[in-house]
Formats: structure tokens, sequence, C-alpha cells
């Protein structure tokens, strides 16, 4: 099979898959008569085929996968128009907590960002599949250990936990939550305070993210231990005041648990 043909080949059964396709499942199609080296090449060539076009072919932590690009969203949504996924700044705290410094037990995300983490926050992470125990800690009741997901890595878009925003600058910091809603195409609910500076600041307005570009850093940081924790605790060491309403993630400041 000559080049052009193979890269049809692949390019039908991605477009085709309902999933990300590892390289190892793509051999099947030949069966196994290209080794995984050739099939790299040939998908790479198969992503500049597609450069110029609204889809793109990208490779993320479960395989290969076609996806529109983020600027062909506000026209996909006038065909399927849907209300983007709301996400208290509690639970995107929370979630970027457990993928800068996991693993992770609820007392160390308690310590981090000063108050006691809502079940129901824990429980939406792992029913959207972003966060999973991995284990127990080998101490006094054995607290669950938590960690991100290979399909939370899919979902924002990246091949490994390696290309997550870096906190090196302020500016980083205060985007990471944003660029991880974008990913997930959802927005970030208001909070009674900014969860930066004085309390006196108005209240910060829901901004609905249309990209992912920003999850795209010019450079990464070599695992998640590498992040340095006064970086990481300076920035989610901020207290919060109780949201009401009909969201499943609030959380209870002071150290005390609501009733929900």
């Amino acid at each position: 099979m000559n080049t052009v043909d193979a890269k049809r080949v692949l390019e039908t059964a991605l477009i085709c898959a309902q999933q990300p396709v590892p390289v190892r499942e793509l051999r099947v199609l030949f069966n196994d008569a290209l080794g995984s080296d050739t099939l790299k090449l040939l998908l790479q060539e198969l992503q500049q085929d597609w450069a110029q076009r609204g889809v793109e072919l990208v490779q993320v932590a479960t395989g290969w996968r076609f996806q529109s690009r983020p600027e062909m969203r506000e026209y996909l949504d006038r065909l399927h128009p849907e209300k983007p996924p709301r996400y208290t700044r509690a639970t995107m705290e929370t979630l970027a907590i457990i993928a800068y410094r996991q693993p992770v037990t609820r007392g160390d995300i308690e310590d981090i960002r000063g108050v006691t983490v809502n079940s129901l926050i824990i429980k939406q992470l792992e029913d959207r599949g972003w966060v999973e125990v991995i284990g127990h800690r080998e101490t006094v009741g054995r607290p669950a250990l938590f960690a991100t997901t290979r399909q939370f890595l899919d979902d924002m878009g990246l091949q490994s936990l390696d290309q997550l925003p870096v906190l090196d600058d302020p500016t980083g910091n205060a985007n990471v939550l944003e660029a991880m809603a974008a990913a997930a195409q959802g927005v970030i609910e208001p909070e009674l305070e900014p969860m930066l500076g004085p309390v006196s600041e108005p209240e910060p307005e829901v901004v609905a993210v249309e990209s992912v570009a920003e999850l795209q850093p010019q450079s990464a940081p070599a695992v998640a231990e590498s992040v340095s924790p006064p970086l990481v605790d300076d920035f989610f060491n901020d207290t919060e005041t109780d949201l009401r309403g009909d969201h499943m993630d609030t959380d209870t400041p002071g150290g005390v648990q609501g009733n929900t």
C-alpha cells in the first residue's frame, strides 16, 4: 500500500471513530504491516494536510482524533445551540489543585484552599470523569488519594500533564481556571467576592470563553511536582463566600461544611 492510500485509510477511520484512537489500534487497519513510527509519520503528514481547514487532527492522551477548531465553535453553536455548563470557582480551584498537586487527599485540598471541601464538588468531578481515587494514604483514617484521569486530559486537549498551563507569573495564575473552563467549553460562575484582590473590588462578570488556545503554553512544567508549592498555595489560598442557589458545588468557609 502506498502512502496516499494509507493516509486515506487513516483519515477515514479517524473521522468515523467516536473516541480518540491510539496508534496500536490504528496498526490493526493494516494488519500490522505498518509499524508505529511509520504510522506516526503518516499522522503528522495528515495533520499538515488539514492545517488550513476548519477541522484539525490532534493527538490527546488516549490517541488521535479529528475535532473542529476552536474558532469554528461560534458557527457550530448556531446549528445546535446549547447552554454551556457552568462551574463555580470552588469547583475549578479544586480541579486545578488536584491536577497540579496530585495525588492529593481531601485534607490537602482543604489546607490549600482554606475552606472545607463540599463532598458534592468531588462527586461532580468524579461524575464528569475528570477525577478518580487511585489509592489511600497510609496514615490515620487512610484518606483517599485523588488524581486526574485520562478523560480529563482528553477533554482539556492535552497529551500529558506536562502541557498544563505554567504557573510562573501572576497572569498565568489568574488565567489557569479560565483556561480549564474554556477547555471544558463552560463558564465560571461569578463569586460574591473576586478571587484576586481586595473584597471592595466590584463583583466579576461571567465571561464565556470561546477558545482553548490558552491551554497551549509556550513552555510547560516537567511534572506536577515541578510547580513551586508556594506559587500554587498563594494562588489558591483565598477564602470565599458561600454561594446559595441551585448549584451543586458550594463550599462553606471557616472549615465547617454546610448543609446541602
